[in-house]
């Protein structure tokens, strides 16, 4: 028998490669192997839950057991990898060995984790999964006073999403300003005060130094001296592309584990993409870039080698209190930054010195121009 395509991951990068590779190649057999419940959903969803009033059960699109009959595939879940030995084309589960004829990485990326002082940290929750998801709410249930940790494109999502489900917020964070690596400080602030108008409190400049129970929730100590009361933490401080086991298998790695345009790591038969990939020395975390990797990578494994490439890869942030959509400048390309507009509603633009639109940062009603933008914007990846 044919040694299957072992695909490990069942997000939102390995389930559409399954669906893309099963469009090419309807016989090969195909095995998706995952940590958790390897139910299908949109992880970009996790921040929209709140506000929808949906739980984890909701958020989920399908079960594995009707993925695996979709795809005529195996999914194998709640089952984590051991070991990769690419000179054997072998991964191990434990004791159990099982042979591959391509191994495709898509685990994505963890989240980091905040050192934190108390007897409280069991109160700090991530949400970078269905199951996170799940075990948040549960803990959430009847409580009001959520303090969100980190001020990037989650934790404003998330802050933006618990305060239309009813939460009041808090948001600390040790930088200037909201989504600081991602926008120009004039959108930045147009998020902020959006927020603010929901009743966000942020913190910024302080970081979380010790959480403490108490008989009426838990107090959260900042490094500034100020002491917040809250029912639960929620940490959005980031995430690290899964490396270990790549590493460990002798795969080169560096923010992320590395890939060329064909997506094929460092050995022959082994591919990444997704969260935990690095592709061409960029780390993207987000859909676009994962979905045109999956279209060229199924090609590849179905025998037509194919190099992915990257068109405009702007970011629609959900923060419907202030719509918001940015596109970066690529790397290595400088320019200056214009802003256009007032209150909520502005066009921050990137140019260069020849006048070629290299990004931008649209907010409110502005977010209607990305289209006509998207069109003068440089591909990232070409």
């Amino acid at each position: 028998m044919t040694d299957p395509v072992v695909i490990v991951g069942t997000g939102l990068a390995g389930y559409n490669l399954a669906r893309e590779f099963r469009k090419l190649d309807g016989e090969t057999p195909l095995l998706l192997i995952t940590a958790d419940d390897g139910r299908s959903y949109s992880k970009p969803m996790l921040s929209t839950g709140f506000g929808k009033h949906k739980d984890a059960d909701g958020l989920s699109m399908a079960e594995p057991g009707a993925m695996a009959d979709q795809l005529k595939a195996e999914v194998r879940t709640h089952t984590r990898i051991s070991g990769i030995d690419p000179g054997h084309k072998r991964l191990w589960i434990g004791e159990e060995q099982v042979q591959y004829r391509d191994l495709v990485l898509a685990w994505g990326a963890e989240t980091a984790r905040v050192p934190v002082e108390g007897d409280a940290r069991d109160a700090i929750f991530p949400i970078n999964d269905l199951e996170d998801y799940a075990r948040f709410r549960a803990a959430a249930a009847g409580k009001r006073r959520v303090l969100i940790l980190g001020a990037g494109l989650i934790g404003c999502e998330f802050a933006n999403d618990m305060s239309l489900g009813g939460f009041d917020i808090d948001l600390v964070a040790p930088c200037e300003q909201v989504m600081p690596t991602l926008l120009h400080p004039a959108a930045a602030a147009a998020v902020q005060a959006g927020l603010q108008g929901l009743g966000v409190r942020f913190h910024l400049g302080p970081v979380l130094t010790r959480l403490q129970r108490m008989v009426d929730g838990v107090q959260a100590h900042l490094s500034d001296g100020s002491v917040i009361a809250c029912d639960l933490v929620v940490s959005a401080v980031g995430l690290k592309p899964r490396i270990d086991l790549a590493a460990a298998a002798g795969l080169q790695v560096n923010r992320g584990v590395m890939v060329d345009r064909e997506l094929r790591t460092s050995h022959a038969n082994i591919y990444a993409l997704g969260d935990c990939a690095e592709v061409d020395g960029l780390n993207l975390l987000y859909v676009m870039p994962l979905m045109s990797c999956a279209r060229a990578l199924a090609q590849t494994l179905s025998g037509k080698p194919t190099t992915v490439s990257y068109g405009p890869m702007p970011v629609t942030v959900k923060t419907p209190v202030c719509p918001l959509v940015v596109s970066p400048p690529p790397r290595g390309r400088e320019g200056n930054w214009t802003v256009e507009g007032q209150g909520s509603d502005l066009k921050v633009l990137c140019h260069d010195a020849d006048g070629q639109l290299l990004g931008y940062a649209l907010t409110g009603t502005a977010v209607m121009e990305k289209l006509a933008l998207n069109r003068q914007l440089p591909a990232l990846m070409a």
